[in-house]
């Protein structure tokens, strides 16, 4: 079944897969940090920093390819409420990828600890040092991940029906940039 769903240009196509990379991994560095008390917390810190800077980096660069080069359309077959549940995903998307990497160094700042990106290249603090707004920074972090989580899943779910059920051109119009 086909609808005639245009492809995605090669940047838009390179940012999504390199962020989509880079998100799964920091999901599992995070994992990783909260399910550790060894050494290896330090590791997975010192990881985890300069990966979420450069996720709300390409968010940013993101944002404005978007707005610059319009999305294909939608297929004409999607029902109304798919077209809702669409547009709400991909909002809630760009809405995390941008404030969790914010909530993060915010919350590093109110803790006091500097943001590391490589060597001695420091950030500097966005929030002043505060231990209560580190707690409720770290939850809010907490639950935007779990919440990223989610609409991830619901995208992946999404992409998969879209290529594996209504073979609609939709996945294939982000995965090699032309639609059937």
């Amino acid at each position: 079944m086909s609808n005639n769903v245009q492809g995605f240009s090669f940047i838009s196509r390179a940012l999504h897969w390199v962020m989509a990379v880079l998100i799964v991994a920091m999901l599992f560095i995070g994992i990783g940090m909260v399910s550790t008390v060894s050494e290896r917390y330090t590791t997975l810190l010192t990881l985890h920093r300069p990966i979420g800077i450069a996720i709300f980096l390409l968010a940013v660069l993101r944002v404005i390819n978007r707005l610059t080069h319009r999305p294909p359309p939608l297929p004409a077959s999607l029902s109304a409420p798919q077209r809702v549940a669409a547009h709400a995903s991909h909002l809630a998307l760009y809405a995390l990828m941008l404030a969790m990497p914010l909530v993060g160094w915010g919350m590093q700042s109110a803790g006091g600890f500097p943001i590391v990106l490589f060597g001695q290249t420091e950030l500097p603090p966005i929030l002043p040092h505060s231990p209560q707004l580190y707690a409720f920074l770290r939850e809010a972090h907490t639950i935007g991940a779990f919440a990223l989580f989610a609409v991830l899943l619901l995208h992946f779910a999404a992409a998969l029906y879209h290529g594996l059920v209504r073979r609609d051109g939709v996945l294939e119009s982000m995965t090699t940039g032309k639609a059937q």
